[in-house]
């Protein structure tokens, strides 16, 4: 029997004063940035960018149509063919001048992304620090495009095999980590030689738009880095899917959004890295030690407030040490406080939208009453902004919707298993796959159950994954294609094979 660890829910906290918040976002650009230059869409909308922790609006950015995604495409032409034949030592040094830049202003660009995103100043800071890694990451990779030369085995001629750019990529990216999801996606292009334009989330458009500004006065080429920030994100990227001048789509969003984009693709027969949804299952063995698989479902639940597609969804724990698993970790999570990012001493901000909180609410009403009992937390706080408290779920039935959909909150449902065979079977049956956790103090089965897992990553004894020197991404309908690592710029050459004789 675990008893209840109460909460109240309410705001405990000082609103942060729009004006602060406001102060933040005015620094960022508000235009399009197309061509190496600043301008305003071509039918002068715009659309507003509100701080979750409060609703209000806190700038006003342009609202790009059609006509400007192709001049986006234009500039991009214009600059393909130079930036193609820069250097690759050339390519690295312009990357590497990114990263210090993006360091040199971490501390605002936190403090931006927390106030468009909602994020706890602390993540955000972790996600700078994440985010310029991958321009250090591909300034070194840039040199290092791999190639091969040797005999056919006939002996008749040489095989030659290079990679040059793909060409021409559209970047498509999410809201939840409004500065990484961008430099994982450009910094790979850039170092490829390709050029690009970035589509960022309507939600947080200013980090984008920040980055870019940065990669200006780091020297990038005027038309190498694009950004178009929109309302109309589908006939917008769909323009772009058919100019056959683009080559190449990365997307990170929704399974439903990356099956829309792959059919659009398809039609001029683009190529497509997909970074989809998930449904991670967090899987603890009662040999694991219990203090490190709770800080570990701390980071894998919290990290992002729970929005991000790497969050454990399900909680897979031994019967043995189930009443004290979820007794101490929903000690854990009733103790973070809540409430406006960058009021320094809270842990968990606000979620993204209303229509984020309503679908969390909805997803632990129809938990509850299917069955699950609440531990801790289980509705939104009074007031004003989009938060939702830290919530547990014990003995959640299997015909729950929460155990299959992406939850995109801070909300753990607990299930109980027996044996390795069940819980391997039940963290199998759901038809995403990016990332799983598995605690264990006996190695051979943690990495024999690893194995077995249809997930493209899993962490062991551990409750991130992310790193930009790893292949980030997934199998099933988690995605196509891997971000990070060597994999990542792969994802932006086309192979070459030469059969030379002489």
């Amino acid at each position: 029997m675990v008893v209840n660890v109460k909460t109240t829910p309410t705001l405990e906290t000082t609103r942060v004063a729009p004006s602060q918040a406001a102060a933040v976002a005015c620094d960022a650009p508000s235009q399009l940035f197309i061509g190496g230059q600043w301008v305003a869409a071509k039918g002068g909308r715009t659309f507003d960018v509100i701080d979750p922790s409060t609703a209000d609006a806190i700038a006003t950015v342009c609202d790009a149509d059609i006509p400007d995604a192709m001049a986006a495409v234009e500039a991009a032409e214009k600059a393909a063919a130079a930036w193609k034949a820069t250097p690759p030592r050339r390519r690295s040094d312009v990357l590497m001048k990114c990263f210090h830049l993006l360091l040199e202003q971490a501390e605002w660009l936190a403090r931006l992304i927390t106030v468009e995103n909602g994020k706890a100043l602390a993540d955000a800071r972790s996600e700078v620090a994440y985010a310029a890694e991958f321009f250090r990451w591909y300034a070194e990779e840039a040199v290092r495009s791999p190639g091969e030369f040797g005999p056919a085995p006939s002996g008749a001629n040489q095989i030659i095999v290079s990679h040059e750019p793909i060409g021409i990529a559209v970047l498509v990216t999410p809201w939840n980590f409004p500065a990484a999801m961008a430099t994982r996606k450009i910094a790979p292009a850039l170092a490829a030689g390709c050029t690009c334009i970035l589509k960022p989330a309507a939600e947080t458009p200013l980090t984008a738009l920040a980055i870019g500004e940065l990669m200006r006065q780091a020297g990038v080429p005027a038309g190498v880095v694009n950004i178009v920030t929109t309302k109309r994100a589908g006939p917008v990227v769909s323009a772009m899917l058919h100019d056959k001048r683009v080559r190449k789509l990365s997307f990170t969003g929704s399974t439903g959004v990356g099956r829309i984009l792959l059919r659009e693709a398809a039609d001029q027969v683009v190529s497509c890295s997909m970074e989809l949804g998930g449904n991670a299952p967090f899987i603890v063995f009662d040999d694991a030690d219990l203090e490190t698989a709770v800080a570990g479902a701390m980071v894998a639940k919290m990290r992002n407030g729970g929005e991000a597609c790497t969050a454990a969804n399900r909680f897979y724990i031994q019967k043995r040490i189930l009443a004290d698993f979820t007794r101490r970790f929903a000690e854990e999570m009733a103790a973070l406080k809540v409430g406006p990012g960058l009021a320094a001493d809270k842990q968990l901000g606000p979620l993204i939208t209303e229509a984020a909180v309503a679908k969390v609410d909805r997803l632990v009403e129809d938990a509850v009453a299917k069955g699950a009992r609440l531990v801790t937390g289980g509705s939104r706080l009074s007031g004003e902004g989009f938060f939702y408290l830290p919530t547990v779920l014990a003995n959640v039935s299997a015909d729950a919707e929460i155990l299959r959909e992406e939850i995109f909150g801070p909300v753990a449902p607990i299930i109980a298993f027996d044996t390795e065979d069940e819980v391997v079977e039940l963290a199998n049956d759901t038809e995403y796959g990016l990332v799983s956790y598995v605690f264990s103090r006996d190695l051979k089965r943690a990495l024999a159950v690893a194995g077995r897992l249809e997930s493209g990553m899993v962490g062991i004894n551990r409750g991130v994954v992310s790193d930009a020197a790893a292949p980030f991404g997934g199998m099933k309908q988690s995605g196509l294609g891997r971000e990070g690592s060597h994999h990542g710029m792969l994802e932006y050459l086309e192979t070459k094979y030469i059969a030379a004789a002489w």
